[in-house]
C-alpha cells in the first residue's frame, strides 16, 4: 500500500472508531451499559436506534467479561499489563480504574498518532478524566502521547511492527509479566499478512499472555455480503475475512501462530451462554424492540475469541455458564432448488418491502399489502397494495388504488390477510410502531374480476367485532389460518406478540363469515408461546412450525392442532433429523409435506433454504437455494411467499430488513423457486 493510500485508509478506519464511541455513548445513556466516561471521550452525542444499542451492548459486554476475568485470575500476581490495540476513544482504562480493578495493572493503549494526540488532549482538558489518571509527565516524547503511572497512550501505526515494538519498550511494557492483548474490531482492517504477523509476534515475545479479539465473520451469506459492501463503501474493507471466514478458521489461525489454547463463540452463543438470564431480560425490556431478525443476524456475524499461552491456571473466559443444545454445524443438504428472477416484475419499487403479507385471492392472482419498503425513492411504511397475476406463463404486477373513506389502513406491518371468498379478505392485527397498542381488523373487498391487467379498486372497511373477539386482533407477528370444525369454517388466530406481551401463546377460533368468537375445547400439551412462526391448514387442522420463543430463542418444534370429535388436540410432530430452529420463515403444505421457506436461525453456517418435512413420517430434508442467477443477496426473512401447486413453484415477494448499521437491504424483485425436482408425486 502506498503511503498516500495508507493515510486515506487510516482516516476511514479512524472514522469507524469515532462512530463506535458515539454508539457506545448512546447505549450508555439508555442504560444498556454502565459507562459515565464514554460521553467525555465521544465528542458528539447522537441517539442511536434500539438495534444499534443492542449491538454495542453485546460488544461491550463480551470485552468486559473477558477483561474482568483476566484481572480476577491474575489478582494475586504482583504485576500484570493490558495492551489495547487500536483503542480509539474507548473508555476501558477509566472504567477499570474507577472500579478499583487496576491495583497492579498498567494499561497501554495504541492507535494512530493523530487519534492518540486527540485523546491525550481530551484527557488533559477533562477534570473527571485527568483526576483518575494522574500525570506522571513524560508525554510528548516521540510516540508517547500521554503517560500516567498506570496508563500509557501511544501513537503508532499497528501495521509497522518494528516501530510498535520500539515504542512499547520505550513506554515500559514488560515482556515477562502476564499480558492481555485486546483487539476490538481492529485486526480485520489491517492487511492480513500484517495482522498475522502481529498475532505471531505477541505469541513469540510474551511467555504468559492472553489475546482477546472481537470482529466480523461469515462474509459470503446474504447478510455478510451486505456487511462487506458497507465497509467497502466506507473505504475500510474487512481484509481478514476471505482467509478467515468463520470461527473455526479464526481458532486455527491463533493455534497456528503460537497460541496454545483458544476458544471462540459467535455473539448469539455468547448472549445465550455467558449472560445471566435476569440480565438478558433486563436488556430485552429496556426499550420497545421489534428487529429480532437483524439482531440475531448481527450476532451470528460477530465473534469473541480468547487465546492464551503460558497461563496457570489456563485462561478460559468463554466457558458457558449454561449449556445450550447445539445443532451440529452445516446440515447435510438433500439437494438444491433453483432461484430465478421474475423478468417482468423487475423495476416495480412497491414490491421491495418487508413485514408485508401476500395472499392468493384466486388461482394465479396475488394481493400484497402493508410492510415497510420503498415508495417514490423513500423508505417508509407502505400505503399501496399490489396485485400480481400470471398470464401465459408471465407475472405482471400493478399498484392498486384503495377506496378508503378514512385513514383505516394505518400502514401496518406484520399483519395477516386471509382470503374468505373471491371478493373478500380479512386483515388481522399488525402494528405501526413496536409500542403501538395494536390495530383493528379490516375487510378488504375487491372485484371478482380483479387481476393485474384490470385490478379495480380495493375497498377497506373496519370490522365491527364483538368485544370477546377484540383481543384476537391486538397482536402482530401472529398467524391466522383457515380450518374446519364439524363442517363449519373457522379462522384460527394463534401466538404473536403485542405492545405489552413480548410473546403470546393464546389462540382464538373465529367463526366465519360473521367472525364470532367461539369457545372450542383443546386438549394435549400446549405449545410454548411464540411469534414469527408459520401456520398452515392441513386436513381440517393447523400445522405450527418454528417461531421465536419467550427468551428470544428460535424454536425447532412442529405441532399439529388435530380435529377430534368434540374439539381439537395439540400433537407434537417429531422430526428426524431434528428441524433446525428458525423463525421469520414462510410455510406451505403440499400433499402431506410441509415446505418451510427461509427464516433466521442461530447458526450462520447454514442459512435456512427450503426444508421439506413429511408430516406422516417426520422425515426432514434440507435443500439449499441455488442463487447463481441472482445478482444480489437473497434475504429470506420478513418475506412473503405464495405456492402455486400446479406449477410446483414458489413465488417469493419482498424480504430483507435493516441490517444493523450497514444499511437497509430489500430484495429488489420477486423470485420464483422451482420445486418440481423435490416434490415428485408418489
Amino acid at each position: 500500500v502506498g503511503s498516500g493510500s495508507t493515510v486515506l485508509l487510516s482516516r476511514q478506519v479512524q472514522g469507524t472508531g469515532g462512530s463506535s464511541a458515539v454508539s457506545k455513548c448512546s447505549a450508555a445513556a439508555r442504560g444498556y451499559i454502565q459507562d459515565r466516561f464514554q460521553r467525555l471521550l465521544a465528542g458528539r452525542r447522537r441517539r442511536r436506534a434500539p438495534l444499534i444499542h443492542r449491538g454495542y451492548y453485546i460488544r461491550a459486554r463480551a470485552v468486559d467479561h473477558c477483561v474482568q476475568d483476566f484481572l480476577l485470575r491474575t489478582q494475586s500476581l504482583p504485576r500484570t499489563q493490558i495492551l489495547s490495540l487500536g483503542a480509539g476513544f474507548d473508555s476501558l482504562y477509566f472504567r477499570l480504574k474507577d472500579m478499583g480493578l487496576l491495583h497492579h495493572t498498567v494499561v497501554y493503549e495504541v492507535d494512530f498518532p493523530n487519534v492518540a494526540c486527540q485523546k491525550a488532549t481530551l484527557i488533559k482538558r477533562m477534570k473527571e478524566l485527568s483526576a483518575l489518571v494522574g500525570d506522571a509527565g513524560g508525554e510528548g516524547l516521540g510516540a508517547i502521547a500521554f503517560s500516567g503511572e498506570d496508563y500509557k497512550l501511544l501513537g503508532v501505526d499497528l501495521s509497522e511492527l518494528p516501530e510498535l515494538e520500539r515504542t512499547l519498550k520505550e513506554a515500559g511494557l514488560n515482556n515477562e509479566i502476564p499480558t492481555l492483548f485486546i483487539a476490538e474490531v481492529v485486526l480485520t482492517y489491517m492487511e492480513r499478512t500484517r495482522s498475522d504477523a502481529l498475532i505471531q509476534w505477541a505469541a513469540e515475545h510474551f511467555p504468559q499472555a492472553c489475546f482477546l479479539v472481537y470482529e466480523q465473520v461469515h462474509p459470503e451469506d446474504p447478510f455478510g455480503r451486505v456487511m462487506q459492501q458497507h465497509f467497502i463503501q466506507l473505504n475500510s474493507a474487512l481484509r481478514s475475512l476471505a482467509q478467515y471466514p468463520d470461527c473455526e478458521a479464526q481458532q486455527r489461525r491463533f493455534l497456528e501462530k503460537g497460541w496454545t489454547e483458544c476458544s471462540v463463540m459467535d455473539m448469539n452463543e455468547f448472549f445465550t451462554c455467558c449472560i445471566p438470564e435476569d440480565e438478558q431480560q433486563r436488556v430485552q425490556t429496556l426499550e420497545p424492540f421489534d428487529e429480532y431478525e437483524e439482531w440475531h443476524l448481527k450476532c451470528s456475524h460477530y465473534f469473541v475469541l480468547a487465546a492464551s499461552k503460558g497461563m496457570e491456571p489456563s485462561w478460559t473466559p468463554l466457558l458457558p455458564s449454561v449449556t445450550v443444545p447445539r445443532h451440529a454445524g452445516p446440515v447435510g443438504m438433500a439437494g438444491s432448488v433453483p432461484a430465478a428472477v421474475c423478468a417482468r416484475l423487475s423495476g416495480i419499487p412497491g414490491l421491495r418491502r418487508y413485514g408485508h403479507h401476500s395472499v392468493l385471492i384466486k388461482p394465479n392472482v396475488i394481493l400484497t399489502t402493508g410492510g415497510f419498503g420503498e415508495e417514490n425513492g423513500q423508505h417508509c411504511r407502505m400505503r399501496n397494495f399490489h396485485v400480481l397475476s400470471k398470464h401465459a406463463g408471465y407475472w405482471k404486477a400493478v399498484c392498486v388504488t384503495q377506496n378508503i373513506p378514512d385513514k383505516r389502513w394505518d400502514e401496518r406491518l406484520y399483519h395477516t390477510v386471509s382470503c374468505l371468498s373471491n371478493t373478500l379478505a380479512l386483515v388481522v392485527g399488525g402494528r405501526t410502531s413496536p409500542s403501538s397498542a395494536g390495530l383493528r381488523m379490516l375487510w378488504l373487498k375487491f372485484p371478482e374480476t380483479c387481476n393485474a391487467s384490470d385490478p379495480g379498486d380495493v375497498a377497506v372497511e373496519l370490522v365491527s367485532l364483538p368485544p370477546a373477539a377484540e383481543a384476537a386482533a391486538l397482536r402482530w407477528r401472529h398467524s391466522t389460518t383457515e380450518m374446519t370444525f364439524k363442517g363449519e369454517q373457522y379462522l384460527f388466530v394463534y401466538g404473536g406478540r403485542s405492545a405489552l406481551e413480548p410473546v403470546l401463546g393464546d389462540w382464538y377460533f373465529l367463526h366465519t363469515p360473521e367472525l364470532s368468537y367461539t369457545a372450542i375445547a383443546v386438549e394435549g400439551p400446549v405449545p410454548e408461546s411464540r411469534h414469527s412462526h408459520s401456520a398452515c391448514s392441513w386436513e381440517g387442522g393447523v400445522v405450527i412450525a418454528g417461531g421465536l420463543g419467550a427468551a428470544e430463542q428460535p424454536l425447532g418444534s412442529v405441532f399439529l392442532l388435530r380435529e377430534l370429535e368434540h374439539g381439537f388436540q395439540w400433537q407434537t410432530i417429531e422430526t428426524h433429523p431434528p428441524l433446525v430452529p428458525r423463525y421469520s420463515h414462510t410455510a406451505h403444505v403440499h400433499e402431506g409435506k410441509l415446505l418451510l421457506v427461509g427464516g433466521v436461525g442461530f447458526h450462520a453456517s447454514s442459512v435456512p433454504g427450503i426444508t421439506v418435512v413429511d408430516l406422516m413420517t417426520g422425515l426432514c430434508l434440507d435443500y439449499v437455494i441455488n442463487v447463481e442467477h441472482l445478482e444480489w443477496p437473497l434475504m429470506l426473512h420478513n418475506h412473503s411467499s405464495v405456492f402455486l401447486p400446479n406449477e410446483k413453484e414458489l413465488l417469493v415477494i419482498g424480504g430483507g430488513g435493516n441490517c444493523f448499521s450497514f444499511g437497509t437491504h430489500l430484495n429488489p424483485e420477486p423470485v420464483a423457486l422451482s420445486l418440481s425436482s423435490i416434490l415428485i408425486s408418489h
